[in-house]
């Protein structure tokens, strides 16, 4: 049996690096290493392996660590490969042992692939900047463009509202003979009136799906880990699909989406709206939200949904006779991914970047489950009365304390006094905290929680001094 010392060692691609990095030809190597011209050019291409004391005179030649030889392009591996995942790349297949030959054979060509490829990346995000700053256009990946079309629309959908509240009210005329609370009495009406059943299935059954549709047995399969507010939304999505598809399929096809990818999405959207609309009806929840100082446990419990479900519907509140506290919403994940930015107002954050670390919304992580505010003031002077928490994943909830996201609400410091959570708070003399948009935009500086320069400014490393930046930058 073959031993680890018994392996030959090819080792081409990383030696003819190493003498293309010592700016050396083939001869004077060869002559270095006391070899033939012919021999290193055989090596060079996996012709003949490294001998072992080839490699002792490579180390004392040239002083070279010989773990690094043997540990590969690994690094440059990953960075291909996550090149390839580029949507830019859709469609093309490279398995890895095309990537590791590439590496091998032609690591030239693999380097001007990377470096190419970050000047595409850096001109990207260029260009994301001027699109922020409104000096350009971007293309659009179908949930950006699904949530531009939102926010064009003020998050505020007047006719879903209309129909959410329509079947709200025939649910509950319904209730006293089906049970209380809602989903009795949806569950009563998907199957007189569509003749469409709803089971809850074991988890294992489900695999990944949280929901899904039987079309041929017309039945709504639920997975055991959704919680009841999960459940309810659920129900409500595919009675919003059932009795209203005509309505939203026209919506959609009004809205001049791009392809098919973004109208399939858009109609998702819309389709959870008017879900919303109809477990937390327009003038109901309103009202409720206005009794009750915009306190979302209150909501919560009066509509029998999520923490998440009555955030999200805050950001709706915008009917003419009947207007909300204009709120903005952005949820989070740990690493820092943004999953939903809504306003039915302004938005004080990069549509493109992260949130400002400076945001308390990422320190809500260190108290899962709890309310945490924070007056935030924006470089145009804006300032914004901020409350951040914790909530759990989908089909999470109901089973263990998962919380895996972090949901931020806010409005303009103006509207601060009408918030449960702002009683206490001296907003005449408030504590302010600066923030910016996202590193590559934000021109704040000092910042010592800063992340990155600014696209658009030079770096001002001195080696005289330090600055409380990690990125000290200069005039444009």
């Amino acid at each position: 049996m073959e031993t680890a010392a018994d392996r030959k060692l090819f080792l081409g691609a990383r030696l003819k690096r190493l003498r293309r990095d010592l700016s050396l030809t083939q001869t004077a190597m060869a002559a270095d290493l006391g070899v033939s011209p012919s021999y290193l050019n055989h090596i060079e291409r996996n012709q003949r392996p490294v001998s072992a004391q080839l490699l002792l005179r490579l180390a004392d030649t040239y002083d070279v660590d010989l773990r690094t030889l043997n540990q590969g392009s690994a690094a440059d591996e990953a960075r291909l490969t996550e090149i390839l995942a580029d949507p830019l790349f859709k469609g093309l297949s490279a398995p890895r042992h095309e990537l590791v030959q590439l590496l091998e054979e032609a690591p030239g060509v693999a380097d001007a692939m990377l470096r190419l490829y970050q000047a595409f990346d850096d001109g990207r995000a260029k260009a994301r900047a001027a699109a922020e700053n409104g000096e350009g256009l971007i293309e659009t990946s179908p949930a950006e463009w699904v949530r531009e079309y939102i926010q064009s629309r003020g998050n505020h959908f007047a006719e879903l509202d209309q129909m959410g509240e329509a079947l709200a009210d025939a649910l509950a005329a319904d209730a006293p003979a089906h049970g209380d609370g809602f989903e009795p009495a949806a569950r009563q009406r998907l199957a007189a009136k569509h003749a469409l059943g709803v089971r809850t299935l074991p988890a294992d059954v489900m695999v990944e799906w949280t929901r899904r549709y039987d079309l041929h047995r017309r039945r709504l399969l639920l997975s055991e880990t959704l919680g009841p507010s999960s459940r309810a939304f659920a129900i409500a999505y595919q009675l919003a699909l059932v009795e209203h598809g005509p309505a939203l399929h026209a919506m959609v096809e009004a809205s001049g989406a791009p392809d098919a990818a973004t109208r399939s999405l858009l109609k998702v959207a819309l389709t959870n709206t008017l879900a919303a609309a109809i477990l937390m009806p327009y003038a109901a929840f309103q009202r409720t939200a206005e009794d009750t100082g915009y306190d979302l446990a209150r909501l919560q419990a009066r509509f029998g949904v999520s923490y998440e479900q009555a955030a999200h519907r805050l950001t709706t509140l915008s009917r003419p006779t009947a207007r909300g506290v204009p709120f903005f919403l952005m949820r989070v994940d740990q690493a820092g991914n943004i999953s939903k930015r809504y306003a039915a107002g302004a938005f004080p954050f990069s549509r493109f970047g992260g949130a400002c670390p400076r945001w308390r919304l990422h320190s809500a992580f260190r108290t899962p489950g709890r309310i945490i505010t924070q007056i935030i003031e924006t470089p145009d002077g804006g300032r914004w009365f901020t409350f951040a928490r914790t909530v759990e994943r989908q089909g999470q909830d109901g089973f263990g304390e998962s919380h895996d996201l972090a949901v931020g609400l806010g409005c303009e410091l103006r509207h601060a006094h009408r918030l449960v959570y702002a009683h206490g708070l001296d907003l005449d003399r408030p504590e302010v905290t600066p923030i910016g948009p996202s590193c590559r935009l934000c021109h704040r500086h000092p910042c010592a929680e800063r992340a990155a320069a600014p696209i658009d400014r030079p770096l001002a490393v001195d080696d005289w001094s330090k600055s409380v930046s990690p990125y000290p930058f200069g005039a444009a």
